[in-house]
């Protein structure tokens, strides 16, 4: 058992290591559920008070500190003050700065630029690691409220819900048996960074920490030195952004009359699907269609600061196929096989293909003269998450498509690397059986450490469970739902994992909670490498990121004291 110490940690552990998270985690997650319940009772004063006591919760500071250092993909990059909280101790400290109440001022982010598939650069706006942490700690108050109110075709930046959601339910609306065969293909220009404050501002009530939200949207930007105010928008890059745009954009479904019987099904002449700013809408005519783009969507945007894009919003109709979330929906003329004469298919969009063939392209001629370990090293995680998001449409000739072009890159690679060796000497060194749960010889990879390049085609279509209605994990009338809904999303794990965790009933054995519930996973060593322990599945269990983070810590603490102990 974890050993379980003071406020000032035990000996040989930090406080920061010593944190039941199994309980902290229990708290936040209890007291959403109760702010959910109570916007559905509508207690209004109940809400109002437990969103305080979320901003107050101990628990709620350590997931929001533990959340921004540690989870967040950002943890290492610093705001305006080029501060990264890395090391138990300094992240204590934050805690404790932040469980002292004073009077806050939020400093500007710090501008940076990421490149775009379109060639252009996207801003970002980092705010500082505290400020990460006090956002963190609002959305935790305020994200049960909306996520009660928000609609069932709002699939971006929601907890439970994500892109193949969004995919999964463009399906419904598009299938040939459907009227609504007019698409308004929407992008809204800059949503992020033209958002109205004091619409947003006013559409979030009286809520605690407004004042926060407010400083956090007129704190401004550092760019090269020089400070420039923001007087709309708000940055991407902080933690709260996506809900407040989600907030913003709430109503879209009353705007263009969007009908629904009790089941939730979509009853109307229109249908509309969004992910975060990306959504398109369903008609039932080219007339309609013309009008939702012209006359109805242009004054709502307008009250939030926003404007659709002339050139990249359009009305196309199914036969002529759409892009959405990096795939293609589209009506194919298929005769005498269906009562319509057309077949919906959703593949993986030109796009998208075209952009993962560059970034492998990129690791491969970066991985010229290096070993093949390494090459493979780099390319499988690109392969997995490209292969793992794709994989719910049709997607099966795109890979066998990949997988040949990977073929010739990989004979490239072994050509430039051994160019005075025979064919054969170069086909026996880097191809063969390496994948034991395959009778594949034509496995690239690294026969002296086993490791060996995935392929595309290895991954089995599958489709996915479409999210119900207006169901959230915040909802605790639907504590059983999730719970079955758990493991809807075990295809980006691999088999090797799977196989793991069947053994584990899909149980962590450190915290006792489900393994799917959002956190990272990693594979864990029941007797260390470091004492000589195999690799072989009987020696592993699959335990959350930061359980292991735990377990390791507690290793290292036992080795320790022996080794002191030693006269």
């Amino acid at each position: 058992m974890r050993p379980q110490g003071t406020a000032n940690g035990t000996e040989g552990l930090t406080a920061w290591d010593a944190i039941d998270w199994q309980k902290s985690l229990r708290l936040v997650s209890n007291l959403r559920r109760r702010i959910f319940r109570a916007v559905k009772a509508g207690d209004h004063r109940r809400l109002r008070s437990l969103q305080k006591l979320m901003l107050r919760n101990r628990a709620n500071i350590l997931t929001s500190v533990r959340r921004v250092t540690q989870v967040n993909a950002g943890k290492h990059t610093p705001g305006v003050d080029k501060v990264v909280v890395k090391t138990p101790l300094a992240r204590m400290g934050l805690v404790n700065a932040l469980s002292t109440y004073q009077p806050w001022r939020a400093k500007p982010a710090r501008r940076v630029y990421i490149p775009k598939s379109n060639g252009k650069l996207r801003p970002l706006g980092i705010p500082t690691v505290m400020d990460r942490c006090l956002q963190a700690m609002v959305k935790n108050a305020i994200e049960p409220e909306w996520e009660a109110r928000f609609e069932g075709t709002s699939y971006g930046f929601r907890p439970g819900r994500g892109c193949h959601d969004a995919i999964q339910k463009t399906y419904h609306f598009a299938r040939p048996n459907t009227r609504k065969k007019w698409v308004v293909d929407a992008d809204i220009k800059g949503a992020f960074d033209n958002i109205d404050h004091d619409f947003l501002l006013n559409a979030l009530g009286d809520i605690p920490g407004k004042e926060l939200i407010r400083q956090w949207l007129k704190a401004g930007v550092m760019e090269g030195g020089v400070f420039h105010q923001t007087t709309m928008g708000t940055p991407q890059g902080g933690v709260i952004s996506p809900l407040l745009m989600n907030v913003a954009l709430h109503g879209l479904e009353a705007v263009l009359g969007v009908v629904r019987n009790k089941n939730g099904d979509s009853l109307g002449k229109r249908g509309v699907v969004r992910y975060a700013d990306d959504f398109v809408v369903f008609c039932e005519s080219q007339e309609d269609a013309i009008q939702v783009m012209t006359a109805v969507l242009p004054p709502w945007l307008t009250e939030r600061g926003l404007t659709l894009s002339e050139e990249k919003t359009r009305v196309v109709h199914l036969t002529e196929g759409f892009d959405f979330l990096g795939v293609t929906v589209r009506h194919y003329s298929c005769p005498g096989t269906s009562r319509t004469g057309y077949k919906l298919l959703i593949r993986p969009s030109k796009k998208a293909i075209a952009a993962v063939r560059e970034k492998l392209r990129d690791i491969w001629l970066q991985m010229r003269g290096q070993p093949v370990g390494a090459a493979v090293a780099n390319l499988n995680p690109v392969i997995r998450g490209w292969a793992n998001y794709h994989r719910t449409v049709v997607a099966s000739e795109t890979f066998l498509k990949l997988d040949h072009w990977m073929f010739r890159r990989e004979v490239r690679y072994a050509n430039r690397t051994h160019p005075k060796k025979s064919k054969d000497w170069r086909t026996n060194r880097y191809w063969g059986l390496l994948n034991p749960d395959r009778q594949d010889k034509w496995v690239f990879g690294d026969k002296n450490t086993g490791a060996y390049l995935l392929k595309f085609g290895w991954f089995k279509v599958v489709r996915h469970t479409l999210i119900r209605g207006t169901a959230s994990p915040d909802d605790p009338e639907l504590r059983e739902y999730w719970w079955e809904r758990r493991k809807v999303n075990i295809f980006h794990l691999t088999a090797g994992e799977v196989r793991i965790a069947d053994a584990q009933d899909w149980i962590c054995p450190v915290c006792n909670d489900v393994l799917m519930n959002g956190e990272a996973l990693e594979r864990h060593h029941r007797v260390p490498r470091a004492e000589d322990g195999s690799d072989a599945y009987q020696n592993r269990v699959l335990v959350h990121y930061f359980c292991h983070q735990q377990l390791t810590a507690d290793w290292r603490t036992s080795r320790r004291r022996a080794t002191e102990s030693k006269p």
